[in-house]
């Protein structure tokens, strides 16, 4: 599983130029069954996307064809992590041990 971290590094009337694309792209990896939670960041520009179901290579892959990175206006940041403990309503997260 992955958290992968979206920080804006451009103004925000660019990021307004791809933001449907950028839309469009994260509707394809929910689709897909990677992405798992997607949302903007509270405390600052960017956003925050849970995947799983693919490794990081493939992750990867997927990550360059997302408009805002693509196109230079994020810096990305991947942390990989393994699920152990979860709410009840998660459990399906978790990774046996």
């Amino acid at each position: 599983m992955f958290v992968i971290c979206l920080k804006l590094t451009a103004d925000r009337e660019r990021i307004s130029g791809v933001l449907e694309a950028h839309k469009t792209w994260l509707a394809q990896g929910f689709e897909d069954g990677v992405f798992l939670l997607a949302g903007a960041l509270d405390d600052g520009p960017g956003g925050l996307i849970l995947a799983a179901g693919e490794d990081r290579a493939a992750l990867e892959e997927r990550l360059a064809k997302d408009p805002f990175v693509r196109d230079g206006l994020v810096a990305v940041d991947i942390t990989a992590f393994t699920p152990s403990q979860a709410d009840a309503r998660l459990s399906f997260l978790k990774v046996a041990a």
